[in-house]
């Protein structure tokens, strides 16, 4: 009898996770493309102030108001975004291409963001930081139907850098995942409390520590 109310209870917690998982795992999601959208608009600024009203430039400019225009095809959008980084310089191509992989996945096409997250992530002529980034965006899609194990080891060189905090939100995910709750408890525990941490990390930190009854 012990045994069957053991089960019972990890098909509760198991449940439990995946409620939580379709609640924020999609803030986490936001949060993220807020990151593309706001770095890629900075840089595209610069180097748009920088080169003049240059082809890519404009392009660049031109796919931004439209991704925000109401009921945008999202992927016609990201198409367009492919089509400067074909012809854009340095970085000014990898924000393209990260605009695009993000423009992908919010239009719900995950398989074709995880490829171009993953190709700029192992692209070594592209800069670390956007390297990184693409890593981190890889394992935040793929935690809800990849496989957890791969998604932690995917981000584990994140959590010594800038994206520290986002790549450990993502582990902590990942154990919720596997219906490790101890390990999604403390991770969440740490992360709500640490003052170098971002306010909006902390705050989804503590929303879903709460939900897991911590």
């Amino acid at each position: 009898m012990p045994d069957i109310f053991d089960e019972v209870e990890e098909d509760l917690r198991a449940e439990r996770m995946k409620r939580l998982l379709a609640r924020y795992g999609g803030l986490l999601t936001g949060a993220a493309l807020l990151v593309v959208a706001g770095v890629a608009g900075l840089q595209g600024w610069r180097w748009y102030e920088a080169q003049g009203a240059g082809k890519a430039a404009d392009s660049y400019l031109a796919a931004g108001r439209a991704a925000t225009e109401p009921n945008a095809d999202l992927r016609s959008v990201a198409s367009r975004y492919e089509a400067v980084a074909a012809e854009a310089p340095g970085g000014y191509r990898t924000l393209s291409r990260l605009r695009a992989a993000a423009l992908k996945a919010e239009a719900g096409d995950t398989a074709g963001a995880l490829a171009d997250w993953d190709a700029i992530a192992r692209d070594s002529g592209t800069d670390p930081l956007y390297r990184d980034l693409a890593n981190l965006l890889w394992g935040l899609h793929s935690v809800d139907s990849g496989d957890p194990a791969a998604v932690e080891a995917r981000v584990a060189p994140l959590l010594q850098g800038p994206w520290r905090a986002s790549a450990e939100e993502v582990r902590a995910l990942a154990a919720m995942k596997r219906n490790d709750t101890d390990a999604a408890k403390r991770i969440l525990t740490a992360l709500s409390t640490d003052p170098l941490a971002p306010q909006g990390v902390r705050d989804r930190a503590g929303r879903l520590l709460a939900g897991l009854g911590g």
